[in-house]
This record gives C-alpha cells, sequence and structure tokens, in this order.
C-alpha cells in the first residue's frame, strides 16, 4: 500500500518536502494560507510594493498527485493529524514545519493574505510620509530593511540599534563590517550595544520615542521592531515528550523525532536541530528527510538511516538594496557582485515561484 505522508505547514521546507515526495507517497499538505509569503521579498516589499506579489505565491499549483488542505493542525498524534474543525486526517508518517513569526510586515499575523496585502500598504504610507526611520534589531532582517530603505529611499533619516557589539558578531569580522561601512556610506547612522528599553511593539512599526540602554533617547517618525524570530511551536505540545529551548524551538533526537512518537518528524524553524532561522541554514533538512522518508517507505527502520547533521556554519547573504552587500559563503566572503548575483537582484522569487509552479 502506498505510504500516507502529512506535512503540518507550508514554508520553505514543507513546501520543498511535499514537491518531492509528490508521487512517490500520498501527501496531503496542511497550510492555512492561501499563499506562499517568501519573506526575503516581504523586506524589499515595504519600500517597493510592486514586489508583494512576486513574493505571494499560491499553492494551487504545488502538488500534481497529493493533497493540498486549507487548515490549521490542532493536535498531532501517531496515526494523523486532527484539524481545529474537527477532522481527522490519517497519516503514516508526519512532519511538522510550521515555521516561526517575526514583525509585520515581514510576515504575516494571521492567514488572510487580503489582510497581509492591507497591513503592507498601510505600512508603506506610513514608511513614505516619514522623514526619519529607526529599526530596532540588526540581524538579516534590520540589516536588510535599512538597505533597502537607504537605497529606495535615500531622502530618510534611518537608524538602525543593535545590542550586540556590531553586525552579525557569530559570523567572520568583514561579513560585519563591510556592510557597516556601506550603509554608513548610504547614510545610515548604526548605534552597537545599546538595547531599546522601552519598545511599544513587538509586532508592528509605530511613531514614537526610543529610550536607549546606553542614554540616549531617539525620536522617529516610524520605528520597525526587528528583533528576531520565535518558533510557531503550540501544536507541539500536544506531542508527548515533546520539550522547547530557546525561542520556543522544538528540540528533537538525531533523526529530527520531536517527541516521543516514532513516526512524527520535525524541521525549519520550528526545530532547535542546530541550524539557523534562516532559509539557507535549513536548506540541509528538506532532502535530507526526502531520502530518510523514501527509505521508510521501502522499509527500512528510522535508525539505519543516517543522522541527520547541521551546517557547522551556513552561509549567510546580506542584500542591502539590489546592487550591493555581502555575504558568507563558507570558504570565502564576497561583496557587492556576488550577493547581487546570488540573492539581490531577485530574491530568490523565480525560484520559489518555480518550485510551486508558477510563472
Amino acid at each position: 500500500m502506498t505510504k500516507r505522508i502529512i506535512i503540518v505547514g507550508g514554508g520553505y521546507v514543507g513546501v520543498q518536502l511535499a514537491k518531492a515526495l509528490d508521487g512517490k507517497a500520498d501527501v496531503t499538505l496542511i497550510e492555512p494560507r492561501s499563499h506562499f509569503v517568501h519573506a526575503p521579498a516581504m523586506i524589499r516589499a515595504v519600500v517597493d510594493p510592486q514586489v508583494l506579489e512576486q513574493g505571494l505565491v499560491p499553492y494551487d499549483k504545488l502538488l500534481k498527485n497529493g493533497e493540498m488542505l486549507r487548515a490549521r493542525a490542532k493536535s498531532i498524534h501517531a496515526a494523523g493529524v486532527t484539524l481545529e474543525d474537527g477532522t481527522d486526517v490519517p497519516g503514516d508518517y508526519i512532519v511538522v514545519a510550521t515555521g516561526s513569526s517575526n514583525a509585520m510586515p515581514f510576515k504575516p499575523v494571521g492567514d488572510d493574505i487580503d489582510a497581509f496585502r492591507a497591513e503592507n500598504a498601510r505600512i508603506h504610507g506610513m514608511l513614505e510620509t516619514a522623514q526619519s526611520v529607526a529599526i530596532v534589531g540588526a540581524g538579516a532582517v534590520g540589516t536588510e530593511l535599512a538597505g533597502e530603505i537607504a537605497h529606495f529611499m535615500p531622502d530618510k533619516k534611518v537608524t538602525l540599534i543593535s545590542s550586540e557589539p556590531s553586525l552579525f558578531p557569530t559570523m567572520p569580522s568583514k561579513l560585519g563590517a563591510a556592510p557597516n561601512g556601506k550603509l554608513k556610506e548610504a547614510g545610515v547612522t548604526t548605534i552597537f550595544g545599546a538595547r531599546a528599553e522601552n519598545l511599544e511593539s513587538m509586532t508592528e512599526p509605530y511613531a514614537g520615542a526610543l529610550q536607549l540602554s546606553n542614554g540616549d533617547s531617539i525620536v522617529a517618525d516610524l520605528i520597525f521592531p526587528a528583533i528576531g524570530s520565535r518558533a510557531s511551536s503550540a501544536v507541539f505540545e500536544t506531542l508527548p515528550g515533546s520539550t522547547k529551548g530557546a525561542a520556543n524551538r522544538v528540540k528533537t533526537d538525531p533523526w529530527l523525532r520531536p517527541s516521543d512518537l516514532p513516526n512524527v518528524f520535525a524541521a525549519g524553524d520550528v526545530v532547535e536541530a542546530g541550524d539557523a532561522m534562516t532559509i539557507v541554514a535549513v536548506s540541509r533538512q528538506a532532502p535530507w528527510l526526502e531520502k530518510m522518508l523514501t527509505s521508510l517507505i521501502k522499509g527500512k527502520k528510522v535508525e539505519e538511516v543516517a543522522k541527520y547533521k547541521p551546517w557547522s556554519k551556513a552561509p549567510f547573504l546580506v542584500p542591502l538594496g539590489p546592487q550591493k552587500g555581502n555575504s558568507y559563503l563558507v570558504m570565502f566572503t564576497a561583496g557587492d557582485t556576488i550577493t547581487r548575483l546570488m540573492k539581490g537582484k531577485d530574491l530568490f522569487v523565480s525560484k520559489y515561484r518555480k518550485m510551486l509552479n508558477q510563472t
């Protein structure tokens, strides 16, 4: 009999895995939204709304053989998944890849894509009228946003604030120093080693004043909170033996199993498996899961499959708008040209539209 594989979550790992297994097994993808939300494009869409629709990719053409269910999982058990409406979806193997949340407008707060479009338009309008912008958090999202605003709206006064001593302190020093220099050349003020002590919202931009831990005060027409993602891991609380680590990420065994159930696996941002919460960092997980699940379909046991091996340090690409940026590519650190060609020019939009079978 054909094995039934349920994938909960249509993010980067879920989409890639569902497409790869479509035809090898009876695949069901459970995802509450109508469109795949391509996160890097959402950063640029704040300053250039024309990018928004390219980065919102319908799921309707993804699976040729399997089934796409627009629904939200309520609980997971050994025999399948129970949806919020009470429907039970039976499965032999279950992969939970529910992703992570971030502030608007970088990711939707709910499942309504039209509401997300409206929020993008509202925040873009706020940005257009703002003269001064403060970005709290200088990870990839905050740094890329600063670069996008500096490129497309060079008249704005942009301040990028980080509690860290430099940009990307866990990466080679050149990866932090080079983009910091480019931001400064573009007129962006960077403040390091200072924490915003009175951030009024963690979920959406607003106008106001920031009191920093170094004693400084900054008044801005628009303040973007960009202080990192948190795993969307609530559904794992229905699994026996499941435990969470930092940022709500779920801990797993070496075969990406998050609980006492041997046929349930987890992947992507929601998993604390040694990979960072970036698209590239979790990119090893979908191919490994495809190979592992294919082996299980053929009769192998999980323990007979090689354990999952995370990146020791994954590639890290930081475009500062469509022309400039820097990247860590394991063997070396690259500058504007390679970063532009690899990511900055189209932000992987064409790759993911093709993956979802959309032109």
